[in-house]
């Protein structure tokens, strides 16, 4: 994703402001004060808090997405799976708004699902497939900590990597 240096530090601003107040808690004021612009600077390209941070966790989750190694697709995906689990912005997402979640599990892809998408496309060769590996890969991601304690995450991990090598193989 190709972002100006200009809309990077407002996004970088809006991640400072999500990570210390919840998205429920920012404002479009506390974001542009942090981020050294007008509101009206802000205004101009996005209308509200919510199609900020949608664009933020658009910028961060396809960061993690670039930063693996598609020539192993199995391992990019537990890695990748591991990655967003523990990144700040997810887990805080998840611990205080995670309605925000909602829309992007039950009524339409992201644009980082897009990226992700293709990358997984890409590196299998079968948009199918990459459609199901993106599916198991984001049940491991969102559900897992449903069922700690009789499992941990490692193993959990383990078991996606396997139930992927079994899958691709």
């Amino acid at each position: 994703m190709t972002v100006n240096r200009h809309n990077d530090g407002v996004l970088d601003a809006a991640r400072d402001c999500v990570l210390a107040y919840g998205v429920r808690r920012t404002t479009l004021t506390d974001v542009a004060r942090r981020a050294g612009v007008s509101r009206m600077t802000l205004y101009r390209r996005w209308p509200d808090v919510r199609s900020l941070v949608a664009d933020l966790m658009t910028r961060e989750w396809v960061r993690v997405a670039d930063g693996l190694d598609m020539s192993d697709p199995v391992g990019a995906v537990v890695t990748g799976v591991r990655e967003l689990r523990a990144h700040p912005l997810w887990r805080k997402i998840v611990e205080a708004d995670p309605e925000l979640l909602l829309p992007y599990l039950l009524q339409r892809r992201g644009a980082a699902h897009e990226a992700m998408l293709d990358a997984l496309a890409g590196a299998l060769g079968d948009r199918r497939k990459a459609t199901a590996v993106l599916l198991v890969a984001q049940s491991f991601l969102l559900s897992a900590p449903t069922m700690l304690g009789p499992v941990t995450t490692d193993e959990l991990d383990a078991e996606l990597h396997a139930l992927l090598e079994a899958y691709l193989g």
